[in-house]
């Protein structure tokens, strides 16, 4: 049961069987934040499309955080 509760946020996700996608959009704290991206069943393109997207009209994907 711990392991499901580290991935609170993507068991329901792959459960339903979902196509699903996490892009890097920011920091918290100054650790990075994903946003995820989640769509119909055999939506797979679409998803990487938009993600594909996404990337390609932010910097976060560059984004290279400093470790100590």
């Amino acid at each position: 049961m711990r392991m499901y509760s580290i991935d609170v946020c993507t068991l329901p996700v792959n459960i339903a069987g979902l196509p699903a996608v996490s892009v890097p959009c920011g920091l918290s704290d100054g650790l990075p934040v994903g946003l995820q991206i989640i769509g119909p069943h055999f939506s797979e393109g679409n998803i990487l499309n938009i993600a594909y997207s996404y990337e390609g009209n932010t910097e976060w994907s560059k984004f290279v955080p400093v470790m100590n």
